[in-house]
């Protein structure tokens, strides 16, 4: 059962969030996504406190970097933001960037890639992309951990594809939060979940995947990761709520993974909102599952002896 605090945060974003449908209009819904989604800027500098942030430098590469004043330097980790492709930038995810770089004290950088509609697939995917290049470049040394929720969670399972098939040194590992991977809506949790998810409905998906992809395949792996083949991945570690209609979406590709003998860890959370690591500081649940992750990610870079 969720915690009172998880609970009321349930009852607000519903409210907040579900009480009307988004609709056809590609730009009225970036609108009201860019107003709703993301942190509040008094929470983007709270969580900061303590640690060192700067835009990224040269490279043609955008995003900022988060650390502790004295970071790690065995491991990086490439955050990417959600928002439905639409609307959110790293400032609106420092809950969750900055929870990581204390957690695991290792440097962050969370990429800013552009968005939908004015810049449709494939210019979020290529931004994620080129930023990876970027890094793996620039520190050959560090291995990198990708991360991202929602709408990032489907970008990093897409560059994990799309790595592999560009025979590029892969990441470490991967963490998602509620990923979005089918642009489709082909999940069972898609339909059976509608009441009781917090934020969306199952016409959501159709709609914010139409101002992402205009007339693009929907069924386009880097798209829609869950039609993809990932055998020779990287360890991934999967979070999503029970009642998400996005529960299958990390499943399915969860239950790919492993049935390929690759390593997958799923953890489903009870009753908890889309993304709810956002509430890392307000929530029980969201500091459970970010120690989890960054216990994950300890796991899967951690130094040899000899380093």
């Amino acid at each position: 059962m969720p915690s009172i605090r998880a609970r009321i945060f349930n009852s607000y974003i519903r409210l907040a969030i579900k009480r009307r449908k988004w609709g056809r209009d590609e730009h009225a819904l970036a609108r009201r996504a860019r107003r709703l989604f993301g942190a509040p800027r008094i929470s983007q500098w709270l969580s900061v406190r303590g640690l060192v942030v700067r835009a990224a430098e040269g490279g043609g590469v955008a995003g900022e970097w988060i650390s502790v004043p004295e970071p790690e330097r065995h491991a990086i980790i490439l955050y990417i933001h959600g928002g439905g492709y639409v609307s959110c930038s790293p400032a609106t995810h420092r809950p969750i960037t900055a929870g990581l770089a204390r957690l695991t004290r290792l440097r962050v950088f969370s990429v800013d890639y552009r968005l939908a509609p004015e810049h449709r697939f494939p210019a979020a995917p290529d931004d994620v992309f080129a930023a990876y290049r970027y890094l793996t470049e620039q520190y050959p040394a560090s291995p990198i951990v990708v991360a991202g929720d929602s709408a990032g969670g489907g970008l990093t399972l897409g560059l994990l594809l799309r790595a592999k098939k560009a025979h590029v040194n892969m990441p470490a590992c991967a963490v998602c939060f509620s990923a979005w991977t089918d642009m489709t809506g082909s999940g069972d949790s898609v339909s059976k979940n509608e009441g009781s998810d917090r934020m969306f409905y199952a016409s959501t998906i159709s709609d914010f995947a139409d101002a992402y992809l205009g007339s693009a395949d929907r069924e386009n792996a880097y798209a829609s990761p869950v039609f993809g083949n990932f055998a020779g991945m990287p360890p991934v570690l999967f979070q999503v709520g029970s009642t998400e209609v996005l529960v299958d979406d990390s499943r399915r590709i969860h239950e790919k993974i492993a049935g390929g003998g690759g390593t997958s860890e799923l953890q489903i959370f009870d009753a908890m909102f889309h993304s709810w690591q956002m509430g890392l500081g307000l929530l029980p649940e969201a500091g459970a599952s970010m120690k989890n992750a960054a216990d994950f990610i300890r796991r899967h870079t951690k130094p040899s002896i000899d380093e």
